[in-house]
């Protein structure tokens, strides 16, 4: 088991090994605009999960997804020229949702900007369901009949 300092490096030096290869493009005319947004590795330094986006449509999501699959060969030839160790890590490419999820929230607080808006409407508006102040206050002519009786 390697330790996480060790693991955090070698993400971070596989990130910059594939985006500097797909920077310099590939063959492949289905790859779109990806970006590299992180890399993550097992314990035993054996396999990266790369999560990448593509700017683009569904479509051209889903090229990029195939190109990256039929490239994934030579990435990982070019990520064992690139790192000093025994043993190259197996690559796995998965589309990152961040775009997807920022869209939910985006919408989330949309509704709840709208909502609180129509709240403060109705408060606006709102008028008291019985007195102003709804509090028993002690009547004036009980408060002389208490002082008469403090004084006897």
């Amino acid at each position: 088991m390697a330790s996480e300092e060790r693991a955090a490096k070698m993400a971070d030096r596989i990130r910059e090994i594939v985006a500097k290869r797909l920077e310099k493009g590939l063959r492949d005319p289905r790859l779109g605009f990806v970006t590299i947004t992180d890399v993550r590795m097992t314990g035993d330094l054996q396999h990266a999960s790369i999560f990448y986006t593509v700017y683009g449509t569904d479509e051209e999501r889903a090229d990029s997804a195939a190109a990256l699959t039929a490239a994934t060969g030579m990435l990982r030839t070019e990520v064992g020229k690139h790192l000093s160790v025994r043993l190259t890590p197996s690559l796995e490419f998965i589309p990152d949702a961040i775009p997807e999820n920022a869209a939910a929230i985006d919408a989330l607080l949309r509704e709840a900007a709208e909502r609180d808006a129509a709240a403060h409407e109705l408060a606006s508006h709102a008028q008291y369901a019985g007195d102003e102040d709804p509090y028993v206050k002690p009547r004036e002519d009980d408060e002389d009949d208490e002082d008469e009786d403090e004084q006897s």
